[in-house]
């Protein structure tokens, strides 16, 4: 499970919602399954059906996580037009089997679906996302 406080989820929503038709993509940082901070990234494809964290980027996150003492829980990205499933581009693409991948689904306007995920090598397990205040 993680837990991610309702303003960061909220912000990784319109952080999703801003980016469209692009996907966006970040990272979360925080203790054990408890988000504490969001890290808005800009997306290197520039795709609406890719992403890349530029490695520049990636090095001043961890730079900023370790000064605060902190771990990445997850990595998010968007999907404009599909579901919150990981497509075969993220399942090849995911090099933190350790980390979460949160996909949002932004298909049904006006409702979008958050949906986290561990992906290894043999499988795809769901986590759940519990939202706390």
């Amino acid at each position: 499970m993680i837990q991610i406080p309702k303003p960061i989820y909220e912000r990784m929503i319109e952080h999703a919602r801003q980016q469209q038709p692009l996907e966006c993509c970040g990272i979360l940082g925080g203790r054990g399954k408890e988000v504490l901070t969001l890290f808005e990234l800009p997306n290197g494809e520039q795709s609406p059906t890719r992403y890349s964290i530029p490695p520049e980027e990636q090095l001043k996150v961890y730079e900023q996580m370790e000064k605060e003492s902190l771990e990445m829980i997850a990595i998010y990205h968007s999907h404009p037009d599909t579901i919150a499933f990981p497509s075969v581009t993220d399942v090849k693409l995911a090099f933190y089997p350790e980390v979460a991948s949160i996909i949002i689904s932004l298909k049904e306007k006006g409702n979008p679906v958050m949906k986290a995920f561990r992906i290894g090598k043999e499988a795809i397990y769901l986590e759940e996302i519990e939202i706390v205040s």
